[in-house]
């Protein structure tokens, strides 16, 4: 049986990985030119960040714990889904990148004006 504190832990983890990768994945599709370099960016660098965020978190904080038991579930929990829930969150419930305006193009639209 899972205890609330493992619970809590987990979905602290869950939650702060896929804040990182909604954040990660829009800054990706924001700044880089073409659409291959973003999911290249994405693909390499999120477990990177996942690798670094899951040993901070469930080691050195000791959130999370091994209460599941399953590896699978674990990395599933822990890896898969915020991936998929931070992609998902940028790509249908945030505006498409050509529709923002970089701070960059704002000075230029004002100096043409």
């Amino acid at each position: 049986m899972i205890s609330a504190a493992t619970a809590f832990g987990f979905l602290f983890i869950i939650l702060v990985n896929t804040v990182i990768t909604a954040v990660t994945v829009r800054f990706f599709r924001m700044r880089l030119s073409t659409r291959w370099g973003a999911v290249v960016y994405t693909l390499l660098l999120m477990p990177l960040v996942y690798v670094a965020t899951t040993l901070v978190l469930s080691g050195a904080v000791g959130l999370g714990g091994s209460g599941l038991g399953d590896r699978g579930t674990v990395l599933i929990l822990v890896w898969v889904l915020p991936f998929t829930l931070g992609i998902s969150i940028d790509l249908f419930w945030m505006p498409p990148p050509d529709e923002m305006e970089l701070p960059e193009q704002a000075r230029e639209d004002q100096q043409r004006r």
